[in-house]
């Protein structure tokens, strides 16, 4: 993304694309009431702040719609720049002669999140809050937007703030003693450093280590459904999903390739994906199949494995979950255990699988409700109940480095390294977190971020 004139005004549509009942078409800049009032049938310098007005959009002549037009003033909008929005009716021809109007008296097109940039430059918010708003839109289930919502509005931005004020004011302190080297004084006492940096190594820890549950929410929770063909995979994506989404046959390999589809489970977003049944085949299709289905275990968060429990006895079926969690679970996923057709067997005959998994009828739907909760706990188990959950790959990346540079100032420390080597690897770290924020940053960086907003945000 190349930055162009920030004096420009700029102007772009930022509603979605399409035809809909209205649309709305934004204006900032210190132009923006200039232009407006060339267009509008109210002059907008003589309007309030905050206030919507109703009226006519003029080219030439000519009547090009009713208008709601509602003025922004600097500093208190969402730029920090003068800002009209204009709701006119959603035909793509208005929107577009509005919008070439505007051009036409001075503004030009914004670019990718620009908007959002110049709240950034002008201070409204920090970058850590910028990026949340795409976070925000983007957001598909209640536990995204609660996260989305929460930084944007500063709660994790200010928590990194806090940690970098309290090691910049031990670092100024160090500095200050390279100033009196010649008569060797302390400011900053050794001790107090010590367990500063425990203290921010603790909490830098518990961001990086929310970033599991954080990615999850954000992008839902990818679920796969392994198992023996006729387990009963399809028959429970159909009862999860309560639809039927999946062929159901007695016929085995019936289900060749991955089927996916997603539901929202206590405000979290679950991506269910049924897969072909695991066996050996030597139909071409079917196993293309199965291959497909252990890509899908390896990028999954959490591995529903199905046993049909005609089809097994107890040690067979434990013997069988040894050898799949040693060949293809990872530490990082967490693996649940479904013993299906509990209602053709007695289930308290298989007393060995009481506590290894949870025993279902998916045809029936019975403890399909008791799976829910599972899978809602399983991904809850992950956040350790932290008030700020990492998202965002940029910030967990950075937030390792600064765990790296808090251990590189420990070791300096005992090794009773010199002031002005002590005081740059603590810069180090201040700069790493002024990287997540904003305080520290570069042309390239803001470019990578904003790229990927939407245009008329």
């Amino acid at each position: 993304m190349k930055f162009q004139n920030p004096d420009d005004t700029i102007c772009a549509i930022s509603t979605a694309q399409g035809v809909g009942a209205i649309a709305v078409i934004r204006l900032s800049g210190k132009k923006t009431f200039d232009i407006i009032y060339q267009i509008f049938s109210k002059n907008p310098h003589d309007l309030s702040t905050h206030t919507a007005h109703f009226g006519t959009i003029k080219k030439d002549d000519q009547i090009l719609d009713e208008v709601v037009v509602t003025i922004f003033k600097n500093p208190h909008s969402f730029t920090g720049e003068d800002i009209a929005e204009i709701a006119c009716h959603g035909s793509t021809f208005i929107q577009s002669e509005i919008l070439q109007l505007l051009i036409d008296k001075g503004a030009r097109l914004a670019g990718a999140g620009e908007f959002s940039l110049r709240a950034f430059l002008n201070g409204k918010m920090d970058l850590s809050q910028t990026e949340a708003i795409a976070d925000l839109i983007a957001s598909t289930s209640a536990a995204a937007h609660k996260v989305a919502m929460n930084q944007m509005r500063g709660g994790f931005s200010s928590e990194i703030s806090e940690l970098r004020q309290e090691l910049m004011n031990f670092a100024s302190l160090i500095e200050l003693e390279l100033d009196f080297s010649q008569e060797d004084v302390e400011f900053a006492d050794r001790t107090q450093l010590v367990e500063l940096l425990s203290k921010i190594k603790k909490r830098l820890t518990s961001l990086v280590d929310s970033f599991k549950y954080g990615n999850v929410i954000k992008n839902g929770v990818p679920v796969a459904i392994i198992g023996a063909p006729n387990a009963g995979k399809s028959t429970l994506l159909n009862k999860l999903l309560n639809e039927d989404r999946a062929i159901v046959s007695e016929v085995a390999g019936t289900t060749r390739d991955v089927i996916e589809d997603t539901i929202t489970i206590e405000g979290i977003e679950f991506r269910f994906i049924d897969t072909a049944g695991i066996r050996d085949t030597k139909d071409l299709i079917e196993s293309e199949g199965i291959r497909k289905a252990f890509d899908k275990i390896k990028t999954a968060s959490i591995i529903l494995l199905m046993f049909d429990l005609e089809g097994f006895k107890d040690q067979e079926i434990i013997d069988q979950i040894s050898m799949f969690e040693k060949n293809s679970v990872r530490e990082d996923q967490e693996l649940i255990c479904l013993f299906n057709k509990s209602d053709k067997v007695k289930v308290e005959d298989r007393v060995n699988l009481k506590d290894v998994g949870l025993f279902i009828s998916a045809r029936n739907g019975e403890e399909i409700n008791q799976l829910k909760n599972v899978l809602v706990d399983r991904v809850k188990l992950t956040n350790n109940e932290s008030n700020s959950v990492v998202t965002n790959v940029r910030h967990y990346e950075i937030l390792n480095r600064c765990l790296n540079g808090i251990d590189k100032v420990e070791e300096d420390l005992n090794n009773d390294i010199p002031g002005d080597l002590l005081a740059m690897d603590i810069r180090d770290v201040l700069n790493n977190l002024g990287e997540i924020t904003g305080e520290v940053t570069s042309d390239d960086l803001l470019g990578n971020i904003f790229a990927n907003f939407c245009i008329g945000k």
